[in-house]
């Protein structure tokens, strides 16, 4: 027998998206073969039988939103095993349609006394769970409810029968009239006080990636005090070296200008190891190698896939292994340890035009390295007014763990090396 679960396929996973069952309820099964696609905060991934039987209930239909991780999505037994699956959890089984199932855990067994019925629903529980759960069991006028769900209803003039329980058989409790509340206080704060109507706007539903990344980012800019260093540098003997590299590299072998700012901050990140470093809370972790998170643009959000022991690859090494993550990312085919982890990040937007911005930090990283576009400017040199190719930098530090100097310092030592690229050989 095997309960099949949402699984955490990624480290910042909390709940998921069931996109869709590969099986259906008394197909046969083998250990290995693949029951369903999820998708998680960063691709869409396959799910896997544990155990050989027969898929005996599918308690989540395909395009459920909102699954929380450890939630009971299946069952399979094998010959002569009894379900362990309570009747009402089966009873909620339906794969026709994702409104008719309610993403909150399935419990083994029902709870016998009041006060196990009136545990709050778990967080990852949505406002729907009220409305598509089994109706109450009405007799007559009679709405089957919890004395404290009464009590409830009453002190803030709750209609309980407009309410649909997601209590045994359909009784209403707690979680029921908190739920009211949430969505309540959720409509208030996102309704604008003059909404559109007609064809002046439409909605977009939040996919789980910009889901996770609205969460992540937030989190970065309330604990982590950013704060940022930049500088302008000139590249244009990286340019020439750049120009000077492709003339005389292999077939098929293209270096980018970001392939040779990973490289220089990869090797300034050695030379100033206090940057490559991350946040734990009770202490600040120093990386030895340096993992470069390279953020790629891709179609409903941003993902990092990692460069691993980039101060110790050279250009060629590099820039294949960027163009393969980011082949991997844009097929939404990256496996979780690609883009999991990291010691820095570079976010380039040079590519559009941006000639600077400031990044929000991809925790619990230190650091990320914000590049602009190169342009042609007019500088001063030797008392000279000149045209140069410069390119703006920025770098975001989380003053937790970097100090204004020791970013000014990476920042100088990673503009000698872009200014002199023959410096990365060091």
């Amino acid at each position: 027998m095997a309960i099949v679960t949402m699984p955490a396929l990624s480290p910042t996973m909390t709940e998921g998206k069931l996109s869709k069952w590969l099986v259906q309820e008394g197909d046969d099964v083998r250990s290995g073969d693949v029951i369903a696609e999820i998708e998680t905060d960063k691709a869409v991934m396959e799910v896997e039988a544990l155990d050989d039987g027969k898929i005996t209930t599918i308690l989540i239909a395909e395009g459920t939103e909102g699954v929380a991780v450890g939630t009971t999505i299946a069952e399979i037994l094998g010959d002569g095993e009894d379900s362990a699956l309570s009747s009402s959890a089966q009873d909620k089984a339906s794969p026709v349609s994702p409104a008719a199932v309610s993403p909150a855990p399935v419990s083994v067994a029902q709870p016998a006394d009041e006060a196990k019925q009136e545990q709050p629903a778990p967080v990852t529980q949505s406002a729907n769970v009220t409305a598509n759960a089994s109706p109450p069991v009405q007799s007559g006028d009679r709405v089957f409810a919890s004395p404290l769900a009464r009590r409830i209803a009453q002190d803030r003039g709750i209609d309980l029968a407009s309410l649909k329980g997601s209590g045994p058989r359909g009784r209403i409790i707690k979680a029921d009239l908190e739920q009211v509340a949430s969505v309540a206080t959720t409509k208030s704060m996102t309704t604008p006080m003059h909404a559109p109507s007609g064809d002046e706007s439409s909605v977009i539903e939040h996919t789980q990636m910009r889901k996770v990344i609205a969460d992540r980012l937030q989190q970065s800019m309330q604990d982590s005090p950013h704060f940022y260093v930049n500088m302008d540098i000139d590249i244009g003997q990286m340019l020439a070296a750049r120009k000077a590299l492709n003339d005389h590299a292999p077939e098929g072998v293209k270096i980018s200008v970001n392939d040779m700012i990973i490289k220089a901050a990869a090797t300034a990140l050695m030379r100033v190891p206090e940057v490559n470093a991350s946040w734990e809370g009770t202490q600040t972790r120093r990386f030895h190698h340096a993992d470069i998170s390279v953020a790629v643009a891709i179609e409903g959000g941003l993902i990092t896939p990692i460069i691993r022991h980039a101060d110790e690859k050279g250009l060629e090494a590099i820039s294949s292994e960027v163009a393969a993550l980011a082949k991997k990312a844009h097929d939404g085919k990256l496996a979780p340890e690609e883009y999991t982890g990291g010691s820095f990040t570079i976010s380039n937007l040079g590519m559009f035009g941006v000639t600077s911005f400031t990044a929000v930090i991809n925790p619990p990283q230190a650091a990320i390295l914000a590049i602009g576009a190169g342009e042609e400017r007019a500088v001063v040199r030797d008392g000279q007014l000149a045209v140069a190719t410069m390119m703006t930098a920025t770098l975001s530090s989380d003053h937790r763990v970097i100090d204004g100097a020791t970013a000014a310092r990476f920042m100088k030592v990673f503009k000698d090396i872009v200014e002199n690229p023959v410096l990365a050989l060091a």
